[in-house]
């Protein structure tokens, strides 16, 4: 028998940030994102043996261990063995032997959701091994309280919703880690046209977005008036975006995008910096209408709304940062998990 999963990735369209607590908790949050062809994948094969070997073939790294009830986190892995580890804990199961492989087709800290998304695959794979009966909001909040609480890993609430639920998504934010999801209706005509004129650029640069989530956080704890009128701002530019998505008003998405970013920056210290102000202004002067972070901001993926005419005067500018324009296209299922039996 192989299992195996696959949950895609996410763009953060307008509202990043506002779904991180307390923000969320007090004000309430509201984001609209959409998920890409691109994927955390992950293969799960039962063994016999006693044993439990995990791997990443992206990060080369391979670990093997005795079954038990609980894998200790080291910091090697630990998304893999936190997600074990809840699975035997929550549906009381007795050790369990298995061999575990997960690879990624974007980079760690590269502002698409990875670490949840890869969360949701690997807790996918398990399900689906061992025919657990949950549904998609469920999946969604365990993968939630597996990163969030059991292993202590700051961020918000968006990642996990929309690697389980996939597509172009509405979410709102409440107290109590209450997250509502509200699929947009779209053409294939606008999904099309969004991606002719949405350029997705990966700066090659990482950052660990738990510090700049935990500075967010923090501001909002201690009543910075700055940064938390920047979460409202952001909020609004996520119904915003909305409106012009159902609408179908495409000159509007660049300006959107455009405004966020200038919220965005006002929120915490280093979602910004030199090297991601150049890269965004030179992009402007090229033609591109406006553009954003992609995640927690510092590194990583950038998105710009570009009209076709002028997609190659940005492309081109773009090229003399050495970084890569990333072809996508928007996918619209979620977690996907399937059995191959030899």
């Amino acid at each position: 028998m192989i299992v195996r999963s696959k949950a895609p990735f996410r763009l953060g369209l307008a509202g990043g940030g506002t779904d991180v607590s307390p923000y969320s908790d007090e004000f309430g949050g509201a984001i609209l994102n959409a998920t890409v062809n691109l994927y955390a994948h992950t293969t799960l094969i039962p063994r016999t043996d006693g044993k439990i070997i995990i791997r990443a073939t992206d990060l080369a790294k391979e670990i093997r261990l005795d079954a038990t009830s609980e894998l200790e986190i080291t910091g090697e892995l630990d998304l893999q063995k936190g997600v074990y580890n809840r699975i035997v804990k929550t549906f009381s199961m007795e050790p369990l032997s298995f061999e575990l492989t997960t690879r990624m087709d974007a980079p760690s800290g590269s502002g698409l959701g990875t670490s949840s998304t890869l969360v949701v695959s690997i807790l996918g794979a398990f399900i689906e091994w061992l025919q657990l009966d949950l549904s998609e909001y469920e999946i969604a909040r365990l993968a939630f309280s597996i990163e969030r609480e059991d292993l202590n890993m700051a961020g918000g609430k968006q990642d996990q919703y929309a690697a389980v639920f996939g597509g172009i998504n509405f979410l709102e934010f409440g107290a109590n880690n209450q997250v509502q999801v509200h699929p947009l209706s779209i053409s294939k005509a606008l999904v099309n046209e969004l991606e002719v004129n949405l350029l997705l650029f990966y700066t090659k640069t990482s950052r660990e977005s738990s510090k700049i989530i935990e500075i967010q956080s923090q501001n909002v704890q201690t009543k910075q008036a700055k940064p938390i009128q920047a979460m409202h701002l952001l909020k609004e530019q996520a119904f915003a975006m909305k409106q012009a998505l159902v609408d179908g008003d495409l000159k509007a998405i660049g300006q959107i995008l455009n405004t966020s970013w200038h919220h965005k920056k006002m929120m915490a210290d280093g979602i910004s910096n030199s090297i991601i102000d150049t890269i965004y202004n030179t992009a402007m002067q090229a033609g591109a209408v406006g553009g954003k972070i992609s995640g927690a901001g510092g590194g990583g993926f950038m998105i710009f709304y570009v009209n076709d005419p002028d997609r190659s005067s940005v492309v081109d500018q773009l090229n003399a940062f050495n970084g890569d324009v990333k072809h996508f296209e928007f996918c619209f299922a979620g977690l996907t998990t399937w059995t191959i039996h030899e």
